[in-house]
C-alpha cells in the first residue's frame, strides 16, 4: 500500500507538473504580445531619456562656450562688444590711505620743493588744448625752472596725481570750472592732465561760448569751463567780445549763469582779478537802469550773497561738490619781495624765499569777506585757499611771453617788461597744476570704494 500510494503519489505529481506546464505555455502565449509591448514601452523610454540628457548636455556646452566667449571678449577693451555698443571695461578703482589726505592736514600750509624728475606733469608739446597765452616755451621764455616745482604741504603728501583714477572717480560726472581767465588756465592745466591716457578718438574738445567742454567718452566724464568772470551777470559776460575797461555788474543777477551750472557734479568758482581794476566799479541791484558807483569790496560781498542765495536754493549737496576758490596773487611789482628794486616779475627764476609772505596784489578784505560768506553757507562748500602757497610763486607768471588783447607781444613790447609784462596769468605747466592736485586730493578722499 504504500509503495502505491507513493507510485500514486508521484504518477497525481506528474500529472499536475504537466498541467502546469501547459498552462505556462498558454499564458505565455496570451501574453507575449504584451510582454513585447512592455519591453517596448521601456525601450523607448529608454530612448528618451538619453536623448533629453544628450540635449541638456548640448546645450549646456553651447551655453558655457557663450558665456566664455563673452568673458574673453569682455577682457579686452577692444573687443565687438564694446566696438559695437561704445562700452568699455570698468576697472576698479581703490582709494588706498596714501591717496586720502588726513582730516588734520592743511594742505594750504607747506613749501615748495625743487623735483625735476616728477615734474612738470605734462608739456606744451603734449596738451593740444593750451593756448597762446598759456604757452611760454613755444612763445620763446628761455628758461623752464617754473615747471619743476612741486608743493610739500608741512604735515602731510599730495597724493601723486593718477589721471585714470580719476577719470574713474568722476565717471558718469560732469566737473566744470567757473570764472575768470585764471580759471580758464586752471581749466586746461585739468584737461592737459588727464587728456595724454585717453586714445586720440575717445575725447573731444568743443568751443560752445561762454563753455569750453572736454569730454573723456569712454567715461562719461565732462570737464567744462564757464566764463564768468564776476559770477553774477555783467556787460563782460561774452568769452571773447567783452569790454575790459568799462564794466558794469548786476550784482543780484545770476540766473542767466546758473542755469548752466544747475545739476553738475562738481562745480569750482573762482572770481577776483576783474573786480580789481579800480577802487571804484559800476554796478546795478535790482533796477538795471539805476548804476551805481560801489566800492569794489561792498560791490563783491553783495555779488557773493547773491551766490550764496543761489546756492542754497539750488545746490544738492547729496549729489554734488562745491569748492570756492580763493584769489590768484599777482606780483606786479618785485619791490615786495627784493626791497630797492624796481621792476615786476618779469626774468624771476625762483620761488619767494620768505615765511608767510603776502603781497599788496592779494586783497585781505576781500579774502575775509569769502571767508564770512562761505561760513554761513556751511560745511557743503570746500574752500580751496591757494592764495598764500601761490604767493612764492613770482617766477610762474607769463610776463611777456604771453598775449595782450588777444596777439602775442611785438619785439618792442617785450623789451619793455614794466608796461607790457603778464604779472596776472601763469604759465603752463606751472602753478594752476598744483591747485588741481589739491583738487584731485579732495576729490579722492570723499571718494569711496566700491567691491
Amino acid at each position: 500500500m504504500l509503495v502505491r500510494e507513493d507510485i500514486g503519489f508521484f504518477q497525481t505529481s506528474n500529472i499536475d507538473s504537466c498541467a502546469q506546464q501547459q498552462e505556462e505555455e498558454v499564458l505565455n502565449e496570451l501574453f507575449l504580445p504584451l510582454n513585447l509591448f512592455q519591453m517596448s514601452i521601456q525601450t523607448s523610454t529608454d530612448s528618451r531619456i538619453i536623448q533629453s540628457i544628450f540635449q541638456v548636455v548640448l546645450i549646456s556646452l553651447l551655453v558655457l562656450g557663450s558665456v566664455r566667449w563673452i568673458l574673453d571678449e569682455l577682457k579686452s577693451n577692444e573687443s565687438r562688444i564694446f566696438q559695437l555698443y561704445g562700452f568699455r571695461q570698468r576697472e576698479a578703482v581703490f582709494v588706498t590711505k596714501e591717496d586720502q589726505l588726513d582730516e588734520s592736514c592743511n594742505v594750504f600750509e607747506g613749501q615748495w620743493i625743487w623735483d625735476n624728475v616728477s615734474y612738470p606733469l605734462y608739456t606744451e608739446k603734449s596738451c593740444p588744448y593750451l593756448v597762446k597765452q598759456t604757452t611760454c616755451q613755444r612763445n620763446g621764455r628761455p628758461d623752464s625752472y617754473y615747471q619743476n616745482w612741486r608743493w610739500k604741504p608741512n604735515s602731510c603728501d599730495l597724493p601723486r596725481f593718477d589721471a585714470l583714477k580719476l577719470l574713474d572717480v568722476l565717471r558718469n560726472k560732469r566737473l566744470m570750472f567757473i570764472g575768470d581767465s585764471v580759471q580758464r588756465s586752471t581749466f586746461e592745466s585739468m584737461v592737459c592732465m588727464v587728456q595724454s591716457v585717453i586714445p586720440d578718438k575717445k575725447k573731444s574738445f568743443h568751443r560752445i561760448p561762454p563753455m569750453k567742454i572736454f569730454k573723456a567718452e569712454e567715461y562719461n566724464v565732462s570737464i567744462e569751463y564757464y566764463w564768468a568772470p564776476f559770477i553774477v551777470e555783467s556787460i563782460s559776460d561774452h568769452a571773447t567780445n567783452h569790454t575790459v575797461h568799462k564794466r558794469l555788474v548786476n550784482l543780484d543777477a545770476i540766473e542767466k549763469h546758473s542755469k548752466s551750472w544747475e545739476g553738475v557734479d562738481v562745480l569750482i568758482f573762482e572770481s577776483y582779478v576783474w573786480w580789481m581794476h579800480q577802487p571804484k566799479i559800476n554796478a546795478t541791484f535790482g533796477d538795471t537802469s539805476d548804476v551805481r558807483e560801489y566800492n569794489v569790496t561792498t560791490a563783491y560781498k553783495m555779488a557773493l550773497e547773491t551766490w550764496a542765495k543761489w546756492f542754497k536754493t539750488k545746490i544738492n549737496p547729496e549729489k554734488q561738490r562745491v569748492f570756492f576758490t580763493s584769489m590768484s596773487p599777482t606780483h606786479l611789482w618785485s619791490w615786495e619781495w627784493n626791497p630797492g628794486s624796481d621792476g615786476t616779475c618779469y626774468d624771476e627764476l625762483y620761488p619767494i624765499d620768505k615765511p608767510s609772505y603776502w603781497g599788496t596784489g592779494s586783497n585781505q578784505e576781500i579774502m575775509k569777506i569769502v571767508g564770512d560768506v562761505l561760513s554761513r553757507v556751511g560745511e557743503n562748500v570746500t574752500f580751496l585757499n591757494i592764495t598764500q602757497l601761490s604767493e612764492y610763486r613770482k617766477d610762474g607768471h607769463t610776463t611777456v611771453y604771453g598775449e595782450r588783447r588777444g596777439k602775442l607781444l611785438t619785439k618792442e613790447q617785450r623789451a619793455d617788461p614794466k608796461n607790457y609784462g603778464d604779472c596776472i596769468h601763469w604759465c603752463l605747466p606751472g602753478v594752476p597744476d598744483t591747485w588741481n592736485e589739491i583738487l584731485y586730493a579732495y576729490l579722492l578722499r570723499s571718494h569711496r570704494n566700491s567691491f
